[in-house]
């Protein structure tokens, strides 16, 4: 059956030798146009206890402006001991034409400012977590994004800023200006909804990408007849509540689909399956019933 959908997806422009890896590092890039300045150490310190709830610098080298802090609000549980997630802060240079064209088609929250951003800045900041994979999934999901706050409010010139595990970019002040409620956070900045149309027909796809970080699973969407904008919505409604509740869904399961407000909602089958876009990995496919595209012919 999947073999058989698989035949329609446009090929020419995936990598299927891209693989993600599930549980890696996180990895946020502030961009900016000029050289980064570091802020003194204590600057540093009071911001990222202030965001993080506790944190505590161990590591501020001023010749290579390579900052480190132990998260010591949280515990990552090892089999030799718990031990609190490490973050660490270090310059990079930026080349914006080092993002495929494949990951810039993708790139939905900058309109049309993502093709100047990615030219004119030149400079990076790159913010990664350690030790961090060990956390649950709703504890690291809320540190990375209290960390990315913390670096947007140390670092005022910053432009925007590029979540390298999913391929989104943002200005750097839509993350210090948004109002989410603190669960959204991760799901809207750190999680890419992307969208697909499929040559030669009327059928689309969505999918996430950047759950895997959280060893949860991305969803995946093969569908036609339906507006792609509450299938958007959906795919981020879904993966919200996959986070808040730690990914309950099983192959079999059902959710609700979309409906028009008048009637009950459709019941759509929850499937894991392997991915119809790069990067390969394991999906949870949304069967939408009446509007699923491809052939479904489960054995």
């Amino acid at each position: 059956g999947q073999r058989d959908r698989e035949k329609q997806i446009e090929r020419e422009r995936q990598d299927l030798t891209k693989e993600e890896k599930v549980g890696g590092i996180f990895i946020v890039k502030l961009l900016f146009k000029a050289p980064v300045t570091m802020p003194a150490r204590e600057q540093m310190e009071a911001v990222m206890q202030k965001r993080l709830g506790d944190a505590e610098c161990f590591s501020y080298d001023s010749d290579t402006a390579v900052v480190q802090f132990a998260a010591t609000r949280y515990r990552a549980e090892f089999k030799d001991g718990a031990y609190p997630p490490m973050l660490m802060i270090a310059p990079a240079a930026f080349d914006g034409n080092t993002i495929d064209d494949f990951t810039k088609s993708q790139m939905w929250d900058c309109g049309d400012d993502k093709d100047a951003i990615l030219s004119e800045c030149r400079y990076a900041l790159i913010g990664t977590d350690m030790l961090a994979a060990a956390l649950p999934a709703s504890e690291r999901a809320a540190l990375d994004m209290d960390f990315t706050e913390a670096l947007v409010e140390l670092f005022p010139d910053c432009t925007a800023v590029y979540f390298e595990n999913s391929g989104k970019l943002f200005t750097a002040e839509t993350i210090r200006n948004h109002t989410l409620p603190r669960e959204n956070r991760f799901i809207q900045f750190a999680v890419n909804v992307r969208f697909f149309t499929i040559q030669g027909g009327e059928d689309m796809l969505v999918d996430t990408l950047g759950m895997s970080l959280l060893f949860l699973p991305d969803l995946q969407y093969h569908f036609h007849g339906l507006d792609p904008n509450l299938m958007v919505n959906h795919a981020y409604n879904t993966a919200l509540y996959l986070l808040i509740n730690d990914n309950p869904i099983e192959t079999g399961d059902t959710i609700d689909g979309i409906t028009d407000g008048s009637a009950q909602p459709e019941r759509w089958i929850c499937r894991y399956e392997e991915s119809l876009i790069q990067p390969v990995r394991e999906v949870l496919d949304i069967d939408t019933g009446a509007y699923a595209a491809g052939n479904r012919q489960y054995e």
